[in-house]
């Protein structure tokens, strides 16, 4: 389920921050799933506790997910706020890539006004 590329120039916990998200988004990871620990993620990812720590501890910052003291981390309700926030970096990233490549803003705007969920184009 937290698959990481080791080979890619993402942090690690940046790549788990960004997973967590998703999942939850998704609703693959529902409201008030707990997340495994700390230490046993980084077991099995291979990585440093602190690196699990850090995207634990942002996911927190973020109202991702929350924590009960003894108890673990669980997946937060997640606000519409935080879904168009996540939606808006990737799409301002898209389009800055888009802009570079010289593609007009009127292209810009007359794909989106075609764009169809879960088909693309």
């Amino acid at each position: 389920m937290f698959n990481i590329d080791l080979s890619s120039r993402v942090p690690i916990y940046e790549q788990l921050y960004k997973k967590t998200l998703e999942l939850a988004i998704k609703g693959v990871l529902k409201e008030n799933t707990q997340l495994p620990s700390v230490r046993g993620l980084a077991k099995d990812l291979g990585v440093n506790p602190n690196t699990v720590s850090k995207a634990y501890q942002l996911l927190e910052r973020d109202g991702i997910i929350y924590s009960v003291s003894g108890i673990g981390s669980f997946i937060a309700k997640i606000n519409t706020n935080a879904l168009m926030e996540y939606a808006f970096e990737d799409f301002d990233k898209a389009v800055e890539e888009a802009l570079k490549a010289s593609v007009s803003k009127e292209e810009l705007i007359e794909r989106i006004k075609n764009f169809k969920v879960g088909n693309g184009l």
